[in-house]
């Protein structure tokens, strides 16, 4: 619960991950657009996406397939064709394990850190958010749950203040997507990482657009 707090400090408050593109173009004005966009990023970006690297990691680093963990973060790297929102996967991952390692005792996450420093691994969020879950020994299904609810109830928050949406449509908004995550985390069982894919086109380049928009509130 702690980890997944609005107030938890790994920036996800600064991303949008293409989403202000389409605000700015008027394409998402209200609840009703905002949950179309969030489902779409639901079973595309995430499906196929960070929730299939998180699931992955999570084995992974269960056995401590050190050398895998490696791999999984470089395809995770080439899979984010937009500059900016590589970047803010990078930025929160490095920013999760900083603020997480002091609340573990673990050595794998302890020599991950000591990558990203040197630079020899991105350090991207999902699988670093998938190790450390691993590492505490957290149920996969309560994780796979977990990450897609913070997911997209953070790019929730940051619509109501960039639409801007009334707090009340905000909450209506996260609860109209409990089913769906849930039936999100039921595909993301049966995946493996053969079934990885980019098949959100327009996200990405909303995501590409995001750069060149005459003014952000966001840094994705």
């Amino acid at each position: 619960m702690q980890i997944h707090d609005s107030a938890f400090p790994i920036g996800s408050y600064t991303h949008s991950f293409g989403m202000e593109t389409y605000i700015q173009a008027g394409k998402v004005t209200d609840k009703q657009s905002l949950l179309h966009f969030c489902h779409t990023y639901l079973f595309t970006n995430l499906v196929y996406g960070d929730g299939l690297f998180v699931k992955v990691a999570y084995k992974l680093a269960q056995n401590e397939n050190f050398d895998e963990l490696i791999k999984l973060d470089q395809l995770c790297h080439a899979m984010k064709i937009a500059a900016e929102s590589r970047q803010g996967s990078m930025k929160m991952g490095k920013q999760f394990i900083e603020t997480t390692l002091p609340l573990i005792d673990s050595a794998m996450m302890t020599t991950w850190r000591q990558h990203i420093k040197s630079k020899n691994i991105n350090g991207h969020y999902a699988v670093t958010y998938g190790m450390y879950a691993a590492q505490c020994e957290f149920e996969l299904d309560d994780v796979l749950a977990a990450f897609l609810y913070s997911s997209t109830s953070s790019l929730i928050h940051n619509a109501v203040r960039a639409i801007p949406l009334g707090q009340s449509a905000g909450v209506q908004a996260i609860y109209s997507l409990l089913d769906p995550i849930n039936e999100a985390v039921e595909l993301l069982k049966n995946k493996t990482i053969d079934d990885l894919s980019n098949s959100s086109v327009g996200i990405e380049l909303a995501s590409m657009e995001h750069e060149h928009l005459h003014s952000r509130l966001f840094i994705s």
